[in-house]
């Protein structure tokens, strides 16, 4: 008879990141503080700084953490949804639809972060880039395989409205902003296959 081993409980570096994770989607950036973080992680300053010299070291290690859970169930979930790259593709705004009906929705943490930190140069605002860059990566895959005309262009384009969409239901709410973002890559798609 095969047991299961119980699962360890999260380290404290794994507290820290999942903690600021919560909070900095939740609160934002500048807003959090490192003490709300201590407190929420139950770990103290020192044990902070074992792991990380700042803040800032602590953002980027809950972005790379958001970027790897955000991809993966995202492209999970199209998957899942769709069988061929153009049905994906649409699955998109399926799923984004789905999000922004959840009730801890505040918008895209990426998107976020480039506001606070709108300096091209600074490390956060290069890795929400970067996470931006990386999934479109995976769209214009999709968008090559479908065997359109201009992949870049219409990656290009797919990427605007999940941006726009995004954007739309956080500011507004989520009304019905991811079916007609649906509805424009429907059309974009029958043009760039005919």
């Amino acid at each position: 008879m095969q047991t299961t081993q119980p699962t360890p409980p999260p380290t404290p570096k794994e507290r820290l990141v999942e903690s600021a994770l919560q909070l900095f989607y939740e609160r934002g950036f500048h807003a959090t503080g490192i003490d709300m973080i201590l407190t929420k992680a139950n770990v103290s300053k020192p044990t902070l700084y074992k792991y990380f010299d700042s803040k800032d070291a602590l953002i980027l290690a809950a972005l790379h953490r958001r970027d790897e859970s955000v991809r993966q169930w995202l492209i999970a979930e199209m998957e899942q949804r769709a069988a061929t790259p153009a049905e994906r593709i649409l699955a998109l705004f399926d799923v984004l639809a789905d999000w922004f009906q959840s009730p801890d929705f505040q918008g895209c943490m990426f998107i976020n972060a480039t506001a606070e930190y709108a300096q091209h140069d600074y490390p956060v605002h290069q890795a929400s880039a970067e996470h931006k860059r990386v999934f479109g990566q995976y769209i214009l895959g999709l968008t090559s395989d479908a065997g359109v005309a201009n992949p870049e262009e219409l990656t290009a384009q797919i990427l605007v409205l999940m941006e726009g969409a995004i954007a739309t239901a956080h500011v507004s709410g989520p009304g019905v902003v991811a079916q007609q973002a649906r509805k424009t890559v429907e059309l974009l798609l029958s043009h760039a296959v005919a």
